[in-house]
């Protein structure tokens, strides 16, 4: 009986061992990648989103703004196939964008 409960927690120790074998490579891996990834995307800005209402607010009008903009400049790829007018609509949506802004603010 003790010959087999020795065998039995033989077999534990050999099998818990293992696990900690694999939880070390797994962790050597993961520090690897961690310090890896910090040389590659120190040169990098850190993205700066501003906390708040109002920043989420202004967010959201730019989004808006943006978007009115394709929308635009979709239509008119659509329905016009030559290159002036296309590239006339692109100049004309980047000189329009601040007025169009102001009137998304007020809404």
């Amino acid at each position: 009986m003790s010959k087999e409960r020795a065998r039995r927690r033989a077999e534990r120790e050999r099998q818990a061992a293992a696990r900690a074998q694999a939880q070390a490579r797994q962790a050597a891996r993961r520090s690897r990648s961690a310090a890896r990834k910090k040389v590659l995307t120190t040169w990098l800005p850190r993205p700066r989103l501003m906390p708040g209402e109002l920043a989420a607010r202004r967010r959201r009008e730019r989004a808006a703004t943006i978007a009115i903009l394709v929308a635009l400049n979709l239509l008119v790829w659509i329905v016009r196939p030559d290159w002036e007018s296309r590239l006339a609509a692109a100049a004309v949506s980047l000189l329009v964008a601040p007025v169009l802004h102001l009137f998304v603010r007020r809404t």
